[in-house]
């Protein structure tokens, strides 16, 4: 039996790049997604060709889910647990841009309820749920392999850079930071190590159209590693976590942005 990850969101852009690293660690793995069904069968069968390349051998499952309703999140924790019956890492990666971008001063409720749902309160409750039902496995914990059980939340530099054009996004980010914290405290005592995953300017769909911007900042220096990040950068990140590389540490920001949070004179 191999470990078993959930990866929300993981159809394409950041999602499928860690879907696929933790393929190559030899990962079960559920490609969740709301919308995008053909873009998650190409991550599954992306996922099981990364697995052989290292000479492993993995299941990738596909389920639809909009983590904002709290009837698929039940449904997708329980399709877990009946297909796998055990869940070694909840990657909360599931989000959405503002629609549309707007400044502050002009900005509705209606896209700001989308982002708190999408962003904020889906990955709330599913920790909350995946959580629950780790703590229930580490009282009679699956044999093989080992049962160590970790939760990852990829939230953004937005959680602290201000955009004002953007204030519902960084708002749910920010959130998604106190998220780590909360959940890293309540579960220090059962073991289960909580991250939170930081990234930068990534290259994905969801930045394809500010890429003439950002491509003249990172030309000019806006942080120190000039090149866009991808979504295997944050990837072998999680595999860091996953593969327990960081076994005294919980409640951990791990920085995936280039540099961009230093601070430089």
């Amino acid at each position: 039996m191999n470990r078993v990850a959930l990866v929300t969101g993981s159809s394409r852009g950041i999602g499928r790049g860690i879907a696929n690293a933790l393929a190559k660690l030899g990962f079960n793995v559920i490609i969740n997604y709301a919308g995008n069904a053909e873009a998650a069968a190409q991550t599954a069968e992306q996922c099981i060709e990364s697995a052989g390349s290292e000479g492993k051998s993995i299941t990738a499952e596909v389920f639809k889910a909009d983590i904002s309703n709290s009837d698929d999140r039940r449904r997708l924790i329980e399709f877990t647990y009946d297909r796998f019956n055990r869940l070694d890492l909840l990657v909360n990666n599931a989000g959405v841009a503002p629609r549309p971008r707007a400044d502050i001063l002009e900005a509705n409720e209606e896209s700001f309820d989308r982002m708190i749902h999408i962003n904020l309160k889906g990955p709330y409750f599913l920790t909350q749920s995946a959580a629950n039902k780790m703590i229930e496995h580490l009282h009679n914990p699956p044999a093989n392999p080992p049962y160590n059980p970790k939760i990852i939340t990829i939230s953004s530099v937005s959680a602290y850079a201000a955009s004002v054009n953007r204030g519902d996004y960084c708002i749910t980010k920010s959130g998604l930071s106190m998220l780590t914290q909360l959940f890293a405290a309540r579960l220090s005592e059962f073991g289960i190590g909580v991250f939170e995953i930081r990234p930068g300017i990534i290259a994905t769909d969801m930045t394809a159209p500010v890429k003439e911007r950002y491509d003249k900042l990172i030309a000019e220096g806006l942080y120190p590693i000039k090149r866009w990040g991808t979504p295997d950068d944050v990837g072998r990140a999680v595999c860091a976590v996953a593969d327990d590389l960081l076994p005294f540490s919980t409640g951990e920001v791990i920085n995936v942005d280039g540099g961009f949070h230093m601070r430089t004179l």
